[in-house]
C-alpha cells in the first residue's frame, strides 16, 4: 500500500503540471464556495436569534437578502470549480494515454511480449480511468475538505465551545472506520485489474482465434474458459463492492449518531439558559459540515486504492525502456542507404532459450538482388529478416547495411530505408488510401499515381478499382484479402503493397511464398525491382516441413500440388541461402555466366526446399543435376501458366519415404530418383 501511493504522487506532479493556471482558479473557485457556505449558518443562527425571537421583521428581511446572495455565489463558484475540474481531468487523461501511447510504440518484440496486447490495453484505458476519475473527485474536494474542516472548528467552537469534545469522539471514530475499509479495499483493486487483464486476454483469444475454436470444435472449452475467469473477476469485484459498500452505513451511522449526542447535549444547556436556540442550530449546521467534509475525503479514499494500484502499472510500463534503443551518436552514410546488406557470423538467441535459433550467419545481400532465405518450419528464416529490420538485436555477430552496424543507425532513419512484408498481412481501420500511406515519413509525399502503380504490382488494382482507394476497410485482414484475380487460386493470397509507394531500399519479406501460383505472384515478382529501382531483397521461402505441410492440405483439397511452382521464382533468384536449424550456407550465383545461374540456383533451392543438405553444421551444397535446372529440366516445358507439369506424364516431383528418408535423400544425390532414372522425378 505503502509503495503505490508516491508513483501515482509523482505521475500527479509529472502530468498535472501543464494545468497548473486551471489548478489555480480551482483553488480559488473553491475557496470561495467554501467560505460562503461556513458564512451561511452564522447568517442563519442571526437571523433566529436577532429577527425570530425577537420579532424584528427588518433583521430577518435584511439578513435574508445577504443569505439569498452568499448563496447565489456559493453555487456559482461551486459549478464554475465543477467545470474546471472536469476539464482539467480529462485534459490530464489525455496527456497520460498519448504518453503510454508513443511509450508503448518504441517497444521492441521482447517488452511487447512480456506485457502482452491485453494488459496493455487495459492499462491504457482502464487504469487511465481510474487516475483520471481520482483526479475529477479531488478536484471537488482540494480545497472544500480542508477549509470546510478547519473552518468549521473554529466557527463551533465560537459558537459554543462546551460542545466542541463531541468532535474530539466523532471525527477519529470515522477516520479509523474508513481506514479500516480501505486497507481490505487495496489487495482487492490490485487482485481486480489483474483479473481484468485475463478476462481481456481469454476475450481477445477466442476472437482473433474464432476460425480455430470452431474447426477443432472447442466451443465447450472456451465458454468453460470464459466462465471461469468471468466468475474470478465477479467474486473479486462482489468482495470489493462489500466493502465499498459498508463505508457509507458506517458513515451515516457516525454522522447521524454525532448529531443525536449534539441535540441532546444542546438541548440541556438550552434548558439550562446557557445556549440559544440559533447558536444550537448553527453548532448543528457546522457539525454535520466538519462530518460532511470527512465523508467527501472519505469517498477520495475510497477511489485512491484502484487508482494507486493503476499508477504501479502505469509506472511500470512509463519506467520500462526499449531494449533497442538509439546510439549516443547515430551514423548514417552521408549519400544515404545504398541497399549493401552483410551478415557477419549472426548468432541469435531468444531470451531463455537453450539455444541459438541462428548460429553464425554469413551472407551479402547486393542492390538489385534478391536473396532466397530457404528452411523448414521455425528454422529461423523470418527471424533472420528481423534481424535485418533491427526488430530484434542479435547476441553474436552483426548486421552490416552499406558498412555500418544497425545498432549505429538511429531507428527511424534506419526502418525508414526498409520495407517489410510480414508473414501475416494486417490491415488498419480506414480506407485502402490510408493502408498503402502507412509508414510514410512525414515530408514524403505518396500520390494516388503512385499508390495505383503499387496496387497494380500487387494484381490488386482490379479488385480495388471497383470501388477506388477511399474503400473501408476493417481491423486485420478478415474484412478484405489482397486476392490474387485467377479464379479457385486460395494460395494466392498477399499483403497490402504498403512498402510499395514508400520505395525502401531494403525490402524483407517474411512470408513463406508459394510461388507464382496466382497472377499477383507472377506481376510482383517481376515489376518490383523496376518499382523499387532495384533494392536489396530478401524472400523467405518453406523448406521440407512447410511444403509437405502444405501439400497434404492441398491433397485434402483435392487439389495435387508441385515443387515446379516455386521454381521460376528461384530461377530469378541470384542468392539463395539453405542450412539446417541454426546453421545457414549460402551461395552466391552473381558471379557466374547466365547459364550456370540458371543451371544450378533452382536445383541447389530445390535441395534446401526437400531437406537434401549436408550433416548439421555443414556448409549447405547444391545437389548435382543430371540436366540444366534452368529450363525446369525433368519437368515438362508447358505446363499450366502455375508452373504445375502438364499431364499426362511421370511424376514429377521428388518424393521421399518418411519412413527412410536419408535413404532416399542418397539416392537423390547419385542421381536416382525413388522410381529410378536420373534426376529429379
Amino acid at each position: 500500500m505503502c509503495d503505490s501511493y508516491p508513483m501515482l504522487l509523482a505521475l500527479l506532479r509529472q502530468y498535472l503540471r501543464p494545468y497548473r493556471r486551471l489548478i489555480a482558479v480551482l483553488m480559488v473557485l473553491q475557496l470561495i464556495s467554501t467560505l460562503a457556505s461556513l458564512y451561511l449558518p452564522t447568517v442563519n443562527a442571526a437571523i433566529i436569534d436577532d429577527g425570530v425571537a425577537k420579532g424584528n421583521t427588518t433583521i430577518i428581511v435584511r439578513l435574508g437578502v445577504v443569505m439569498l446572495g452568499v448563496t447565489g455565489l456559493q453555487a456559482l463558484c461551486a459549478v464554475g470549480a465543477l467545470y474546471v475540474g472536469s476539464r482539467t481531468g480529462t485534459g490530464f487523461g489525455r496527456d497520460l494515454r498519448s504518453a503510454m501511447f508513443e511509450h508503448v510504440v518504441t517497444f521492441s518484440e521482447r517488452e511487447t511480449a512480456r506485457f502482452g496486447a491485453s494488459t496493455l490495453l487495459t492499462r491504457s484505458t482502464n487504469d487511465v480511468r481510474q487516475i483520471v476519475f481520482l483526479v475529477q473527485t479531488t478536484a471537488t474536494v482540494l480545497v472544500a475538505a480542508p477549509i470546510m474542516s478547519v473552518g468549521g472548528i473554529l466557527m463551533a467552537i465560537h459558537q459554543e465551545a462546551a460542545l466542541t469534545w463531541l468532535l474530539l469522539v466523532s471525527v477519529p471514530v470515522l477516520a479509523v472506520a474508513n481506514y479500516w475499509i480501505v486497507t481490505h479495499l487495496l489487495p482487492l483493486f490490485r487482485s481486480m485489474q489483474s483479473l481484468i487483464d485475463g478476462i481481456n486476454r481469454v476475450l481477445r483469444d477466442q476472437l482473433s482465434g474464432v476460425r480455430v475454436v470452431r474447426a477443432f470444435t472447442r466451443e465447450g472449452f472456451e465458454r468453460d474458459r470464459f466462465a471461469r475467469a468471468n466468475t474470478a473477476l465477479s467474486k473479486t469485484a462482489l468482495a470489493a463492492g462489500n466493502w465499498q459498500a459498508l463505508m457509507l452505513p458506517v458513515t451515516t451511522l457516525t454522522i447521524n449518531a454525532s448529531s443525536v449526542a449534539v441535540i441532546w447535549f444542546g438541548g440541556l444547556r438550552i434548558d439550562n439558559g446557557q445556549m440559544q436556540v440559533g447558536s444550537l442550530s448553527a453548532f448543528l449546521s457546522y457539525f454535520a459540515q466538519i462530518l460532511m467534509a470527512v465523508l467527501m475525503a472519505t469517498m477520495t479514499l475510497v477511489v485512491l486504492p484502484r487508482a494507486s494500484v493503476c499508477a504501479e502499472r502505469i509506472t511500470e510500463v512509463l519506467s520500462t525502456r526499449a531494449a533497442i534503443g538509439n546510439p549516443a551518436n547515430p551514423t548514417f552514410p552521408p549519400d544515404g542507404i545504398t541497399g549493401v546488406v552483410h551478415l557477419d557470423g549472426v548468432t541469435f538467441t531468444y531470451p531463455g532459450a537453450d539455444c541459438p535459433v541462428l548460429q553464425g550467419i554469413s551472407l551479402t545481400a547486393r542492390p538489385g538482388a534478391t536473396t532466397a532465405i530457404v528452411g523448414s518450419t521455425g528454422s529461423g528464416k523470418s527471424t533472420l529478416v528481423s534481424l535485418i529490420c533491427r526488430l530484434r538485436d542479435v547476441t553474436g555477430g552483426a548486421v552490416l547495411i552499406d558498412g555500418i552496424d544497425v545498432r549505429d543507425y538511429h531507428t527511424e532513419r534506419l526502418w525508414t530505408a526498409i520495407g517489410l512484408v510480414p508473414q501475416r498481412g494486417y490491415l488498419f481501420s480506414g480506407t485502402v488510401a490510408d493502408n498503402l500511406r502507412y509508414g510514410a515519413a512525414p515530408n514524403q509525399s505518396v500520390t494516388e499515381a503512385d499508390m495505383w502503380e503499387a496496387l497494380r504490382v500487387a494484381a490488386a488494382d482490379d479488385f480495388v478499382g471497383a470501388h477506388g482507394l477511399h474503400m473501408r476497410v476493417g481491423q486485420g485482414d478478415q474484412l478484405l484479402r489482397w486476392a490474387a484475380p485467377t479464379a479457385g487460386d486460395r494460395a494466392g493470397r498477399h499483403p497490402p503493397p504498403r512498402h510499395l509507394p514508400l520505395r525502401r531500399r531494403v525490402l524483407g519479406s517474411g512470408r513463406a511464398h508459394r510461388g507464382p501460383r496466382s497472377l499477383a505472384a507472377a506481376r510482383g515478382g517481376r515489376n518490383v525491382n523496376h518499382y523499387h529501382c532495384h533494392p536489396t531483397c530478401f524472400d523467405c521461402m518453406p523448406g521440407r516441413s512447410g511444403a509437405r505441410r502444405r501439400r497434404r492440405q492441398d491433397r485434402r483439397r483435392g487439389q495435387p500440388r508441385s515443387p515446379a511452382g516455386r521454381l521460376p521464382r528461384l530461377c530469378r533468384i541470384r542468392h539463395v541461402a539453405v542450412g539446417d536449424r541454426r546453421r545457414r550456407g549460402s551461395r552466391d550465383h552473381g558471379n557466374e555466366p547466365a547459364a550456370a545461374r540458371r543451371g544450378a540456383g533452382p536445383h541447389h533451392a530445390v535441395a534446401g526446399l526437400l531437406g537434401f543438405g549436408g550433416a548439421p553444421g555443414e556448409t549447405a551444397r547444391a545437389a548435382t543435376p543430371a540436366q540444366p535446372c534452368g529450363d525446369h529440366a525433368g519437368y515438362h516445358r508447358h505446363g499450366d501458366q502455375r508452373g504445375r507439369p502438364a499431364h499426362p506424364g511421370p511424376r514429377h516431383r521428388p518424393v521421399v519415404q518418411r519412413r527412410d528418408r536419408a535413404t532416399a535423400a542418397g539416392r537423390h544425390h547419385q542421381g536416382a530418383g525413388r522410381r529410378g532414372g536420373p534426376g529429379p522425378r
